[in-house]
């Protein structure tokens, strides 16, 4: 197992490269290339400074160089001859030499890359973590109340309500939400965008952690992320739901469950110790495909309600044509991609031990 896992973590490389090599083209080749967010930023600039900006930026990124030089200067594997510390001095040509890798500046924010993206990763995994304890828990019930009732009314009422929301378009839910649930002129229950309210500093009504860590501050966070963890969780807890029930109803009808049964022992125990183990590696599957779109979701459901994320911080930077955000971003959303796909490969063998990865079993 430890084998495979080491060998699963070295193809993460090289699939890593493949996505940045994509998303470079992409980026190069779009309407603009890559200076697109330095004609953007050039509007009311006199022709002087305009010149100067793209001289810089130009010996920076190699702009007058071929593409693979470009994408290897990003990989800060390339580096230019002459340039000097503060980035004085246009270079005459560049040389070879890996460095530790650098995710650069933004060009639009002036900020390094890197502390924006640790500035909203966490938003990003706070709402798929939430989201995947709720989709986990509710499907596994879900799934295993519609078997057990084959046809019964929890059946047949139950799969027509996940279907119609599986229907549901997330950004229409989120207005909706944000409409009848947050808008003053209904209910107004929740606040209709961000994670924080402007005073929840100076919430003290609760008792405070050691350290001064206030327990009305993260409250007020909690009640922010009830609609956008709605909004996050409905369509794929529909989804996982329909399959933990097929997966139950397969597993109830072969022999090992009927041998059960037939020794006398509980319902309860022949489903939540027999049936349902088996019945979780068609959901591991399925939620190591799914985790990933929920990455991407997070996109529209940041956005919708104005959340500091990874998807909303993603968005910007591809209105902005900001390449060094845009490239950096889809690094660590394919990072996640895969160490999601790692975690279902482990969790393949805690659920069932008969499943080995190592050669020559099965």
């Amino acid at each position: 197992m430890l084998t495979y896992i080491f060998r699963r973590i070295l193809l993460i490389f090289p699939t890593l490269l493949g996505i940045t090599i994509v998303t470079f083209c992409v980026m190069a080749f779009s309407p603009g290339g890559m200076t697109a967010a330095l004609a953007n930023r050039e509007g009311g600039l006199d022709p002087r400074a305009r010149q100067a900006i793209r001289a810089y930026y130009t010996a920076k990124y190699g702009l007058d160089k071929p593409l693979p030089v470009q994408y290897l200067k990003w990989l800060n594997l390339v580096s230019p001859i002459g340039m000097k510390a503060d980035g004085a001095g246009w270079p005459g040509d560049w040389r070879f030499g890996f460095k530790t890798p650098d995710l650069d500046e933004s060009i639009i924010a002036h900020r390094p890359v890197l502390d924006m993206i640790e500035e909203s990763l966490p938003t990003t995994l706070l709402l798929e973590a939430i989201s995947t304890v709720l989709i986990l828990t509710i499907s596994v019930w879900a799934g295993i109340a519609a078997a057990r009732r084959r046809g019964g009314l929890v059946d047949v009422a139950g799969g027509s309500f996940l279907l119609a929301i599986w229907s549901i378009p997330s950004i229409w839910a989120g207005v909706l939400l944000i409409g009848y649930l947050a808008n003053k002129n209904f209910l107004h229950w929740f606040p209709t965008s961000g994670l924080h309210g402007l005073r929840a500093d100076e919430m003290d009504f609760l008792p405070s952690f050691s350290g001064g860590f206030k327990c009305g501050w993260l409250l007020d966070a909690c009640w922010h992320l009830v609609l956008p963890v709605v909004c996050f969780t409905y369509v794929g807890l529909a989804f996982t739901a329909k399959i933990m029930r097929t997966a139950m109803l397969e597993n109830l009808s072969l022999d090992f469950i009927r041998t059960a049964r037939a020794k006398g022992l509980s319902d309860h125990v022949v489903i939540y110790r027999h049936a349902l183990r088996n019945s979780l590696i068609p959901l591991i599957t399925t939620y190591a495909a799914l985790l990933p779109a929920l990455i991407g979701g997070s996109v529209v459901v940041e956005t919708i309600f104005g959340l500091p994320g990874m998807g909303k911080l993603t968005v910007e930077a591809v209105f902005d044509k900001d390449p060094p955000m845009v490239l950096s971003n889809t690094l660590v959303i394919a990072i996640l991609s895969a160490v999601s796909y790692l975690i279902a490969d482990i969790l393949y063998v805690v659920a069932d031990p008969r499943v080995s990865f190592e050669a020559g079993q099965s």
